[in-house]
């Protein structure tokens, strides 16, 4: 969900990028196209669904021509259902039809590199990591639904790939500047588009946007071809950013292809129609992607697992059950709780941290002291020029200096740099920005909340230098110090390694999980901020085309790069599987041992709620020694906890399900992450293992309890061989606390020695209070 410029998309969702971008809101307008829901396909032949599909809305609108015309969608591969143009009336003669499940309105969600693959530890220098183990992904493919893609970058070249693989059923569609015979290859080996939701609800022509856009696979808005480069590019050398990151950009798997599913429209920052996402999930299931990537998300207040007003879950579920890993991005809402997306169990949620690389700025004032702060600045030096701050009358005296809303004047300005405070992010750098410079400024430093994500101006060569507010104030102090105030700009200098670490980006959202808070999410971090990928040509902060973004949309194809690598190793393991995997080998330390931090007010440690597992480990996460593996029957079990309609349930399974009796606990769901929201006294659950290592191997329990709990294992001690491959084993958590209290968190690690299996484990203590009458 971000960027560093950044950006959003919609499903109806939103892209998940952050900065010239939001994650998505709804659209406020009278929906006509309709969901019919009907649940698992009845059979296997897609002519006669859709067949069936037009017969049952021809019997409620009265012919087949008419149901030609309203039909927008019909879903036939993954599950069964159709979207089509519905009138209320019309609506309740559907909802009324035999194995109709459910008619629900359609909905829109928003659209939320040279380092960041050596900082993973998949350097294309070393010949022993998870990248060459597994030819670089060659043979996988990846399916991407966002924007589309620029398919003339030298990032989705096909030279040196094999054939397509001989298993692929999916093709490329022809539209406005694209020709499968061109533009497709053997990298893109599929391109399709689908607008027919987001065009009968939107009632204008796309062209009528202030963004150009094409009705075709091309991508006009560059989100799509920046995530797609991120899990698949290609190598391509000497890439920079206005020279800034300057090396080979890459994507995680370069090797392997690219499915590409434009379900995102370049209208107000990017919207996705939720009918057009289903639709897309049915035919990604059909045309046999092994990866989906989607840094797209539906604010809350949440939509339920079985509503299909959220394409995501209810297509990532198909998806998932037919064994296709389904990676989302988590949001760009934080630092604040509970704002994490795509929060279904199936779903593999990613949220984004930085990387070891900073763009460090010089900041001289004329007292000789020089600050830090980062900015993208390619232009000439700022030899020493005045340095104001503006400063109103009356009550508020910095009501001035506020950078959304700065208050400037050629006579005050022009000549000179500027400092402004601000709370917001890229709107108040940009606005400012643009005060400055038509007033004749020459610079401006901006002071805001501690991060690393940033937000260049659209023009290099005038520095927006930021700092942190502490940075900020010594400035303004020095200003204020003296009668002629003055500074120097420095050329921003990119820096690596020691001294810059990684931490969880700022904006990224947080758990804990609002829909189920046992259920731990985001379930792992990767690299967010200030990525260098490609991008449309009609990006207009794209340099020779490429783009620096942020956002947990640059992150969560971060993660299905490194699925597309661990399927070519583990090509039998289910998505579950490399979950758990990347989950239990995640890095909560800098290589140095040094913790790691998560941006907000103020920095703290990185907890679970934060990052999951930890940052993505793909060497570790391709031998994680054990895993915790999770099917259909599993998935079913939460649903049942969930407490939803057994019927719903059955329908979006395919199967006739009938819930137990007995109260099912969603901590029992055998994820390879413990949370326990409403601890009273002590509580036990269960786990199950899978030995994916040495056949014959012992693995011991080491504890770190939460503050204020005790934990056992039993038993402590998993003893594998040849004929035992699966282990359960009881968690039993008591806590010392008689009040209600916050989270604290701990782990549990199985050991063999060789490989330390990580399960994070977040308490939280609530007791009730015993109901007393008041007369």
């Amino acid at each position: 969900m971000g960027e560093a410029r950044t950006i959003c998309a919609l499903v109806s969702l939103l892209f998940l990028v952050y900065g010239h971008g939001s994650m998505m809101t709804k659209v406020e307008a009278t929906s006509k196209v309709h969901i019919v829901y009907l649940g698992e396909k009845q059979h296997d032949d897609p002519i006669l669904t859709t067949n069936s599909h037009h017969d049952m809305l021809a019997s409620v609108v009265e012919s087949k021509e008419m149901a030609s015309e309203l039909m927008v969608h019909s879903y036939k591969h993954g599950f069964s259902g159709f979207a089509a143009k519905l009138t209320e009336s019309q609506v309740q003669k559907v909802a009324q039809l035999p194995g109709v499940v459910r008619v629900i309105p359609n909905s829109f969600h928003k659209l939320q590199t040279t380092r960041s693959w050596d900082f993973l530890g998949l350097s294309s220098h070393s010949r022993v990591n998870a990248l060459h183990n597994s030819s670089m992904g060659d043979g996988v493919i990846i399916g991407v639904f966002d924007t589309g893609i620029w398919p003339e970058s030298k990032s989705f070249s096909d030279e040196g790939l094999g054939p397509i693989p001989s298993r692929w059923k999916g093709f490329c569609e022809s539209g406005k500047r694209f020709k499968p015979r061109i533009h497709c290859n053997r990298k893109i080996i599929g391109a399709r588009w689908f607008v027919d939701g987001f065009v009968a609800d939107y009632d204008q022509p796309l062209n009528t946007s202030a963004n150009q856009e094409f009705l075709s696979p091309r991508d006009a808005n560059g989100h799509g071809t920046h995530t797609a480069s991120i899990a698949a590019g290609g190598f391509v050398e000497n890439v920079s950013y206005k020279g800034l990151g300057l090396g080979t950009v890459r994507g995680g798997a370069p090797r392997a292809r690219l499915a590409i599913y434009k379900v995102c429209w370049n209208v107000l920052g990017g919207w996705c129609s939720a009918a057009d996402v289903l639709k897309a999930f049915d035919e990604a299931i059909h045309d046999g992607v092994d990866v989906l990537s989607l840094s797209l998300g539906y604010p809350p207040p949440l939509f339920s697992d079985t509503d299909e007003r959220d394409g995501i879950a209810i297509g990532s579920f198909h998806a998932v059950t037919k064994g296709i890993t389904v990676v989302c991005s988590a949001g760009n809402a934080g630092p604040f709780s509970q704002t994490v997306l795509n929060t279904s169990p199936w779903i593999l949620n990613v949220a984004a941290s930085t990387i070891d690389r900073a763009f460090l700025t010089p900041i001289t004032l004329g007292n000789n002291k020089t600050f830090l702060g980062e900015a993208t600045f390619t232009g000439k030096e700022i030899g020493f020029r005045s340095l104001i701050y503006p400063e109103a009358k009356g009550l508020d005296l910095n009501s001035a200096g506020v950078c959304q809303s700065l208050s400037v004047n050629p006579s005050m300005v022009s000549g000179k740099v500027v400092l402004c405070f601000t709370s917001m992010t890229l709107s108040a750098v940009i606005s400012a920005a643009e005060v400055v410079k038509e007033a004749g400024g020459v610079g401006l430093i901006v002071a805001k909340n501690p991060s690393n994500d940033f937000y260049p101006c659209a023009d290099d060569a005038f520095p927006c230098i930021e700092v942190d507010y502490e940075i900020g104030t010594r400035i303004l102090y020095y200003i204020r110090s003296t009668r002629f105030p003055i500074v120097k700009l420095s050329a921003s200098k990119t820096v690596v390694g020691k001294p810059v670490s990684a931490k969880v980006a700022f904006f990224s959202s947080r758990g804990p999980n609002a829909k189920a808070p046992a259920i731990l999410k985001p379930d792992i971090a990767a690299p967010g901020v200030s990525i260098l990928a490609a991008t449309s040509l009609l990006d207009r902060f794209q340099d020779d085309g490429y783009v620096m973004n942020s956002g947990t949309s640059m992150a969560a194809p971060h993660v299905a790069g490194i699925v597309a690598l661990l399927k070519t190793i583990h090509p039998d393991w289910s998505p579950a599987a490399f979950r758990s995997a990347l989950v239990t080998t995640g890095w909560r330390n800098h290589p140095s041992g040094f913790p790691i931090f998560s941006e907000g007010s103020p920095q703290k440690l990185a907890n679970p709620f934060d990052f999951g597992g930890g940052i993505a480990n793909p060497n570790g996460a391709a031998d994680p020694g054990l895993v915790y593996d999770m099917g259909t029957s599993d998935y079913i079990n939460y649903l049942c906890a969930m407490d939803y309609n057994s019927t719903a349930i059955s329908s979006l399974t395919g199967q006739s399900t009938v819930c137990p009796g007995e109260e099912s606990s969603i901590s029992g769901v055998n994820l390879p992450s413990i949370t326990i929201p409403n601890l009273r006294n002590s509580t036990t659950l269960t786990r199950t293992v899978t030995n994916v290592g040495a056949s014959t191997s012992i693995y011991r329990a080491v504890i770190e309890p939460p503050f204020g709990t005790s934990v056992s294992v039993k038993p402590n001690v998993l003893v594998f061989d040849r004929k035992t491959k699966k282990l359960t084993f009881s968690v039993t958590v008591t806590t010392a606390h008689q009040v209600n209290t916050g989270y604290f968190f701990g782990s549990i690690t199985w050991t063999d020695g060789v490989h330390s299996v990580r399960s994070p484990l977040s308490v939280r203590t609530e007791f009730l209070q015993p109901y007393t009458s008041v007369n």
